[in-house]
């Protein structure tokens, strides 16, 4: 079964496994909280300036992870490999919050 881009939901491999990442509403609290947003506003704000450290990148990404079902703390994640290293992770970034929030939300940028 491939994901559901409606559902904001996208498939990555980590590690040469596949896992699923959606920013559930749950996920997203957790990253409001995390920023100290006072809204989804602030936190498309903050991502779409295209300007991600590695904390954020690590962050997002083990939000999405939580979020699609996947039992992960932060610091698990940024242990984790894939395929072009630190742009790979971008890539995984930006393609979720793409699904999440459209074009607005997205970044290459780390």
């Amino acid at each position: 079964m491939t994901a559901n881009r409606r559902r904001g939901e996208v498939d990555v491999e980590l590690d040469g496994k596949t896992y699923r990442l959606c920013l559930t509403l749950g996920a997203l609290a957790e990253l409001e909280a995390t920023y100290a947003a006072d809204d989804l506003g602030a936190l498309v704000e903050r991502f779409s300036r295209g300007r991600l450290s590695a904390l954020d990148i690590i962050r997002i990404v083990a939000a999405g992870l939580r979020g699609g079902g996947h039992d992960i703390a932060d610091h698990e994640v940024g242990k984790l490999q894939t395929a072009g290293g630190v742009a790979g992770f971008a890539a995984i970034v930006a393609e979720l919050l793409t699904a999440t929030f459209g074009a607005a939300g997205a970044t290459t940028n780390p």
